[in-house]
């Protein structure tokens, strides 16, 4: 049974650094892509970061770019989002998700649908206070 349990999420004032964390359990941290999503109240899904199975590769929504960076520790089976320069439109709940292992895709546009996703954690609220 593959789980993501996502950890490191809180308060936090505008401008303030943040690193989420999602621990996989599970045959499927290995040819596998992660990625994390956010929701804020009343609006839908959307795609922050993903990273690719090798690591070699990372995805970014453009209002996160140059301000939060994807990583993946392979040997702690964990993933991680470090969030600086926080804002307060970043207030949302937090979801890890990986793709199922041996997936692929290429082209454009590949790694930013939620569909694209098989295994998603319970989420982590993340609060920026103006």
């Amino acid at each position: 049974q593959v789980q993501l349990v996502e950890s490191g999420g809180g308060l936090m004032q505008a401008g303030g650094s943040l690193r989420l964390s999602c621990a996989t359990s599970g045959r499927i941290f290995s040819g596998n892509a992660m990625a994390w999503f956010r929701q804020a109240p009343g609006k839908e899904r959307e795609f922050v970061a993903a990273i690719s199975w090798s690591g070699d590769s990372t995805w970014y929504a453009d209002s996160v770019k140059g301000r939060f960076t994807i990583s993946r520790d392979y040997a702690k089976q964990t993933s991680y989002l470090q969030m600086n320069s926080l804002k307060p439109e970043d207030t949302a709940v937090y979801y890890c998700a990986s793709t199922a292992s041996g997936y692929d895709c290429a082209g454009y546009g590949c790694y930013v649908k939620s569909y694209e996703y098989d295994y998603w954690g319970q989420g982590t609220q993340v609060t920026v206070s103006s």
